[in-house]
């Protein structure tokens, strides 16, 4: 369990995904950078089996804003989309419904 106050340090904002390329010799992941609105960042994502560059370009979803950056398959990752598991064990992207400004805080 963790309290409140330990929750709200999570910065949850709405991103939408402005490019998204290929790692080379890395089936699974790509390399996304995202829109927050007051600035860009980068984040690779193993989400490729499940979407193509063309299902995510533009998409609105939702990124962990302020996670300590780390470095994946020798890319520099600064957030986290979050996705979950469907019924069949696919990856779907946590999104929003609407049009929202890029970098809306989620609350």
């Amino acid at each position: 369990m963790i309290s409140f106050q330990e929750f709200q340090k999570i910065d949850l904002r709405v991103a939408k995904i402005a490019e998204v390329e290929d790692i080379p010799g890395k089936d699974k992941l790509y390399k996304i950078k995202i829109d927050l609105g007051d600035e860009q960042k980068q984040i690779v994502a193993g989400i490729k089996p499940f979407y193509t560059k063309d299902n995510l370009i533009g998409k609105n979803v939702v990124v962990v804003a302020n996670l300590e950056p780390a470095t994946i398959a020798g890319v520099k990752s600064e957030c986290m989309l979050l996705a979950a598991k469907d019924v069949n064990g696919n990856y779907t992207l946590v999104t929003v419904e609407s049009e929202v400004k890029p970098g809306t805080k989620v609350e």
